[in-house]
């Protein structure tokens, strides 16, 4: 930087020095403490939850779906008895033979019987949507539905993928 340049620099700052030191004019809020400013930004605690009236309709739709949902499980345990039987006959014979031919005929049984569950998971969930869009709350034994639902297709889903798995 050439010495003009720095001496005018050197002036400006010099210059600026009182205007940071010069009493404001006029009427300025307190800094002191307000009480808004003691609050927390926590949510609020939410209200207890309202008992959940018994729905007749609701319920003979649950034991419905529920009923699906059993017999699926007890098709699939079935199946899957046969459908072991079958992959170890077809173990270690080749692809388009008759025993390989069996074992993925039973498969293919595990997955229709598997789409069962999924079907009773879905119209348990439906049931559930259905419900919230009418505002109404959770309804225990319909959330207890939908979680069996989503267990016993879990279930089913391992143990076909575990047959279905090259050995």
């Amino acid at each position: 930087m050439t010495r003009p340049y720095r001496a005018a620099l050197s002036l400006m700052a010099l210059a600026a020095v009182p205007v940071g030191c010069a009493r404001p004019e006029g009427a300025f809020p307190s800094l002191e403490h307000r009480p808004a400013e003691g609050r927390g930004f926590a949510e609020p605690a939410a209200p207890p939850a309202a008992p959940t009236a018994a729905d007749p309709a609701l319920d003979a739709r649950v034991r419905t779906i529920g009923g699906a949902l059993d017999a699926s499980a007890r098709a699939f345990d079935a199946a899957a008895v046969r459908a072991r039987a079958a992959a170890g006959r077809a173990r270690g014979a080749r692809a388009g033979s008759e025993a390989w031919v069996v074992a993925q005929s039973a498969l293919a049984e595990l997955d229709s019987i598997r789409a069962d569950a999924s079907a009773a998971a879905t119209d348990a969930d439906e049931a559930a949507l259905a419900r919230a869009a009418g505002a109404a709350g959770p309804y225990p034994a319909l959330e207890t539905l939908r979680a069996r639902a989503a267990a016993e297709v879990e279930r089913q889903e391992r143990a076909t993928a575990e047959l279905s798995a090259p050995r």
